[in-house]
């Protein structure tokens, strides 16, 4: 007899939609199986031939994590780039290398957790190198080219699946998993969740991750918008995967819930599909959702919802249909086009901030190359390991030549005096090199451990002449003459075992504190000071030793000496991505460390032909006004210094605009935590002082004239076109920007907002008209008298050039629209969130599921105003829904209190909404300005109007 072959089960058949055989499958799956499925680290079904599956690759800028990678520039150095053609192709490059790599390493994941389009709102975020630009048109469109290329062009399959990061308002390190970001409905909409729209829209994400912090009260793992607004963009099943540790915290640090079944269950209801909690062990978060389910607080519905749509990423990335799957036999990997493509993104991420002529350089100049970063190529927390390095020095020494150019540090060159008389000394380190950090991969690399097989420091009588670097806040690094940092690992004892500082808790920072005649030193990891025991150097709770800080050679002499030799002095400043400003860790200050900043006087004073290079991860406050040239670039990833130094030498004309503005001052700022771009003035947007460089900028060797620019609106759009003339002699590319503004707004509107924009290439006397059809959507603002968009009837100007300050043509557009009507109080009253003004409040979360209230900010009155209230032939009544206590004032335009309105007794909680009724005090009808003042601890919700 011969047995019957089983019928090949409907989800393995590749003939059929996705649809159906996801169905099939989700049917076949027992409850458990399912529940297993919603951890990050989902188990294999071995019964039904499914194999294990991880959500979440970091691929930032390059597969990280996972070992050596191609490492491109930073995403903020993308975005410098203002190309979406190159950095698709550097998406495409990513992810052919991830696929290359899963190929030798199922480690290796394909649901890349990336790009990060949190808008740039503030520069002194810790985590601004991950971000594109604080624009959010901008933002989107590099984001959509990165998620294209990430994603490929096949119709059916996904070569990766991307993710974006982090949903929503998300621009503080500083108790990042606890505060809330106040964010009215005019910025949640003409900002922040614009940012994702686009990108979402276009296909090319996968999903998104919510953010660590609280918007409007809520935790975004349980924010009603990813069902409002994220999923209503696309019929596509989205993929919501958690932030790492944040449904604990829903519980744990942000007390939103009082047990963790409720906590799993509102994310789950929300929209959270995969839970990254607890590494690799999904037993927590199993047992939460079994817990959940048996309270009724979830149903096997929920649960096959959140497995269906981790499913429709799986058969996209061809998991179901390896035969069928375009991309399964992808190698490419560290190809000589990766590298090449890693070197023109790093050419076009360069920033020519100012030039008086100084460059290019000619090929005979002798070059000081000085500074911290002078021979460095630095990697942040989302990098590959480099497989191929070039540093600023490197770069200079292969283009110029070793004999033309001198290298100074500019690192204090020190010794350690303990209170015996000895010093401290490096012992040698075996002839066996050992592993740089990360290089092996790590599905976690926070927990790669530092080393313990070199011997721990000792004191002799000579002693180890240290290197020594403040990186600012007097946050320090000492370096062994080997170039090894000086690093604690988990057994306390100090050793000079790292090649570079890193980890998610950086072990290689100190500090040096006064202490009688001499100075503690203090490990910043451990919080400890440095102890000298007879087993060696160590960290430890006490008998802490006292060390005198013998400065062998000062880093602004050297620097000095260097700059007196040269023709021209190329000073390399900027940042540690791992230090003073990184994830969980914001900067304080706009200036550069005091120790570059004197690094920088010293080359100034010793030669007035010193050009300053800035590669960082953020914008510098640095006064240019004695610098001949300077220059910006991120950390430009494994092509960093052969960049820089082809643009130094005119080899390549610099091209990369800012994508961010660079304020004077730090006094320019607002709060770190305040989120409302309109009302405080932020960004270019809406910024009304002079900043150091506007949006947009960056100089060329070459020169532009724009010809006329000429508009007509069209049924849907305006048809924008001008010329841009290169009126150089050296082929170069240009960013031709294109803004406008409106004349006439009834309320506040940008200054000028960023409509379109096109990198291009031209030669010497080459002339291209640029044409741009903007939608007539891209006009509107929301308005929150009706809770919807709106396009304003007015004229409009448009100006184009190449920068957001520099136009240099304009015109203007009439369009038609909606006109702006009063607030018809009678019918719809006013949600206290939709307010014009305010002042000393913050929007709180109505319900935990949905909504939003307003209050005072704790210790402050607080005061909303809304415009243009038709009260019509009148009101005797005022209606407030409140809860909490104190008390509401209402008064109208400049006018007396007409009514005031409390609670009799504090409600029992911040949900428990009480409805409060007073007789307005004056006759009331037409049209004013409706004015509430909020005195006390107490959540407005709405007010009515009635006669």
């Amino acid at each position: 007899m011969t047995a019957h072959t089983p019928p090949t089960p409907s989800f393995r058949d590749p003939n059929l939609p996705f649809a159906k055989r996801i169905d099939d499958l989700l049917s076949r799956l027992t409850l458990d199986e399912k529940i297993g499925f919603l951890h990050q680290f989902g188990p294999a079904v071995e019964r039904l031939g499914i194999a294990a599956f991880r959500t979440g690759q970091e691929a930032l800028h390059g597969v990280a994590w996972m070992g050596p990678a191609t490492v491109f520039p930073q995403a903020v150095g993308l975005g410098a780039t203002w190309n979406q053609e190159l950095v698709r192709r550097v998406g495409e490059a990513v992810s052919r290398e991830a696929r290359a790599m899963r190929a030798r390493d199922e480690r290796v994941g394909l649901n890349v957790w990336a790009p990060t389009v949190n808008l740039l709102r503030h520069p002194l975020w810790g985590r601004n190198e991950e971000g594109y630009a604080e624009d959010p048109k901008l933002t989107s469109a590099i984001a959509t080219a990165f998620t294209h290329g990430l994603r490929g062009d096949h119709p059916v399959y996904w070569r990766t699946a991307p993710v974006l990061k982090h949903w929503l308002a998300h621009n503080n390190e500083t108790d990042r998993d606890t505060s809330s970001s106040s964010v009215r409905p005019r910025v949640l909409h003409e900002y922040d969740l614009r940012a994702f729209r686009d990108t979402v829209e276009a296909g090319t994400a996968a999903g998104v991750m919510p953010a660590y912090n609280l918007v409007n009260g809520r935790p975004n793992h349980v924010s009603p918008y990813l069902r409002e607004r994220l999923r209503a963009w696309t019929e596509q099943d989205l993929l919501v995967c958690s932030d790492a540790g944040a449904p604990s915290n829903l519980v744990d640090s942000e007390h939103y819930f009082d047990t963790h079944e409720e906590a799993v269950a509102a994310a789950l209801r929300a929209g959270v599909d995969s839970f990254t909690d607890h590494g690799t062990d999904s037993s927590t978060i199993i047992g939460r959702v079994e817990g959940a389910l048996e309270q009724g607080l979830l149903t096997e519905a929920d649960v096959d919802t959140a497995v269906r749509r981790q499913l429709s990423v799986r058969f996209r990335l061809g998991e179901f249909d390896p035969g069928a799957d375009p991309y399964a036999g992808e190698q490419a990997f560290d190809t000589p086009e990766h590298r090449a493509l890693a070197q023109e993104a790093a050419e076009q991420a360069v920033v020519l901030l100012k030039n008086d002529d100084l460059l290019p350089l000619a090929p005979d100049t002798r070059i000081a190359v000085v500074g911290l970063l002078a021979d460095e190529c630095k990697l942040d927390w989302y990098s590959g390991s480099l497989i191929h390095r070039s540093t600023p020095l490197e770069g200079l020494y292969e283009r110029f030549g070793a004999e033309r150019v001198e290298f100074a540090e500019g690192v204090d060159r020190v010794l350690l005096k303990t209170s015996a008389g000895t010093f401290l000394h490096v012992p040698p380190a075996p002839d066996a090199p050992g592993t740089a950090r990360g290089a092996e991969g790590a599905l976690d690399p926070a927990l790669l451990a530092g080393r313990t097989d070199l011997p721990p420091l000792t004191t002799e009588a000579a002693g180890t002449e240290l290197a020594l670097a403040d990186w600012g806040e007097g946050v320090l690094t000492l370096r062994a003459p080997d170039g090894r940092y000086l690093s604690v690992a988990e057994d306390g004892y100090v050793r000079a075992s790292a090649d570079q500082p890193g980890g998610w808790i950086v072990q290689e920072t100190f500090r040096l504190e006064p202490h009688g005649d001499g100075h503690l030193l203090r490990h910043v990891g451990t919080g400890r000071h440095v102890q000298v025991a007879a087993d060696g150097v160590k960290v430890a709770e006490e008998d802490p030793e006292v060390f005198e800080l013998v400065v062998a050679e000062r880093g602004e002499d050297a620097v000095t000496r260097a700059a007196g030799r040269a023709d021209v002095v190329v000073v390399v400043a900027g940042n540690d991505p791992h230090i003073n400003g990184r994830e969980t860790e914001d900067r304080t200050t706009l200036r550069l460390p005091a120790q570059q900043e004197l690094l920088l006087r010293a080359a100034r004073a010793a030669n007035p032909n010193t050009v300053l290079a800035l590669v960082s991860a953020y914008p510098y406050a640095v006064d240019p006004t004695d610098l001949p040239a300077m220059l910006w670039t991120a950390h430009g990833g494994q092509a960093t210094g052969t960049a820089l130094a082809r643009v130094l030498a005119g080899d390549v004309s610099p091209a990369g605009r800012l994508p961010q503005t660079w304020y004077a001052d730090d006094a320019d700022l607002p709060d770190l935590l305040d989120y409302d771009v309109i009302g405080s003035r932020q960004t270019y947007l809406y910024f009304e002082g002079t900043p150091l460089f506007p949006f947009g900028h960056g100089r060329s060797y070459a020169s532009f004239s724009y010809g006329e620019l000429t508009a007509r609106v069209v049924e849907s759009a305006v048809r924008v076109s001008f010329t841009v003339t290169h009126t150089g002699d050296v082929t170069a590319d240009e960013v031709p920007q294109l803004y406008a503004r409106a004349v006439d707004p009834s309320v506040p509107r940008p200054r000028r907002e960023l409509l379109a924009f096109r990198r291009v290439t031209l030669t010497p006397g080459e002339t291209v008209e640029l044409s741009f059809e903007v939608p007539l959507s891209a006009f509107a603002f929301w308005d929150v008298a009706l809770g919807r968009w709106r396009v304003e009837p007015g004229p409009y100007e448009l100006l184009a050039g190449a920068s957001s300050e520099d136009v240099r043509v304009r015109a203007t557009v009439t369009l038609d629209g909606e006109p702006t009507a009063p607030r018809p109080v009678l019918e719809r009253g006013l949600g206290a969130a939709d307010f014009d003004e305010q002042s000393g409040t913050e929007i709180v979360d109505l319900t935990r599921e949905a909504g939003d209230a307003v209050t005072a900010v704790a210790g402050k009155n607080g005061e909303l105003l809304f415009r243009g209230c038709d009260f019509g032939s009148g009101v005797t009544e005022v209606t407030v829904e409140v809860s909490g206590e104190g008390t509401v004032e209402l008064s109208l335009d400049r006018g007396p209190v007409l009514a005031l309105l409390s609670p009799r007794a504090p409600t029992p909680g911040p949900y428990a909404y009480v409805t409060l009724t007073a007789p307005v005090t004056a006759a009331v009808d037409g049209v004013h300005d409706v004015r509430l003042r909020l005195r006390g601890p107490l959540r407005v919700a709405r007010v009515g109007f009635s006669g």
